[in-house]
């Protein structure tokens, strides 16, 4: 099946001026900062993959250059391409104009926190529609009539009165399906949620991702689904890729990944999450040492200091991805590659 979304080789770097700047004092080198390395990734018509990684993996900052949102001294680098009616566009090189065209209307996103996405002085009816109305194809009677079926879509009741709320009238699992009816509204083809479970409870989580899957199916919705959570992942998504300090160390199938993990830190992941058969008596297993920071982020594997099955090969420079089983590929020269 051809790839509605495909990155190739993404890098993103912030020049170090901005890290000294924020922290006087710190040796900093006068050069950038890589905060994503060589990433590359597709999403097909309907698949969804899950992205994880814990905070500062590059996860929310990928996906942030996917939709072009990233500040102007962003250094951006490789091909984000976007299939659609049988046309390829790279949106890296996609005017200012007809970004803003296919934003929000082909590929649209869930923000992290809808408290501070949302306008707090704008009602929320009027935030869904003027998400209609920026692509000025629709009159104002008409974006209201589909913002509220976007609200009923969404499965908020009332929503002919809760479209006269404010955001802060609204639960946090309101507010985040207020979130979801902005994206849908003008029925993308792609959606990326980030993290959009992050700040709700666990009945409110369940709600959100039932009906992340019921949109789906409905509208046939791709999705990049971002989290740091593998519970989470492991109920929503078809593919997982797993990312570490800016790259991407391990890709495949939900059952490969969380069944077969090949990356030594994919394994630490899973064998750090507790289950029912976990001894409540000893202490949890976790992965010794720190991610690298930014301003020394090593040459090769950046897990490769924290490695204990670590090669001379792993220091010297960044591993490629290799196939180590029938579509699944991870980022480590210790694991050997399937033998053509």
């Amino acid at each position: 099946m051809p790839s509605l979304l495909e990155v190739r080789r993404l890098n993103i770097d912030f020049p170090a001026a901005a890290l000294r700047a924020a922290q006087p004092g710190a040796a900093v080198p006068a050069r950038t900062l890589p905060a994503v390395r060589d990433l590359s990734f597709t999403v097909a018509p309907g698949e969804v993959l899950g992205l994880v990684g814990e905070s500062g993996s590059g996860k929310s900052i990928s996906s942030l250059a996917i939709m072009r949102l990233l500040p102007p001294q962003a250094k951006v680098s490789g091909e984000i391409l976007f299939t659609e009616n049988g046309a390829t566009r790279n949106l890296a090189d996609l005017p200012d104009d007809s970004m803003r065209q296919l934003r929000g209307s082909r590929i649209a996103m869930i923000f992290q926190e809808p408290m501070t996405a949302l306008n707090p002085v704008m009602r929320v009816g009027d935030q869904i529609a003027e998400a209609v109305l920026a692509h000025g194809t629709r009159s104002k009677s008409e974006a209201a009539k589909l913002a509220i079926q976007a609200m009923t879509d969404v499965a908020i009741p009332q929503p002919d009165r809760r479209a006269r709320d404010y955001p802060h009238q609204l639960s946090g699992g309101m507010r985040q399906r207020v979130m979801i009816a902005m994206a849908i509204v003008n029925r993308p083809q792609m959606l990326i949620a980030d993290e959009p479970t992050t700040a709700l409870d666990v009945t409110i989580q369940a709600q959100i991702l039932d009906l992340l899957a019921e949109l789906r199916a409905k509208f046939g919705l791709a999705m990049l689904f971002i989290s740091h959570d593998l519970a989470v992942v492991s109920q929503v998504a078809d593919r997982v890729a797993v990312m570490y300090a800016g790259s991407m160390v391990e890709l495949g199938t939900k059952q490969e990944i969380f069944r077969s993990p090949a990356h030594p830190y994919t394994r630490g992941l899973l064998h750090a999450v507790p289950d029912l058969k976990t001894n409540r008596g000893e202490p949890l297993e976790t992965i010794e040492g720190t991610v690298p920071p930014l301003h020394a982020m090593p040459p090769g594997c950046a897990f490769e200091p924290r490695c204990e099955f670590r090669i001379p090969e792993c220091a010297r420079a960044l591993p490629p991805l290799v196939e180590v089983a029938k579509n699944h590929w991870a980022r480590c020269p210790v694991v050997n590659p399937i033998v053509k």
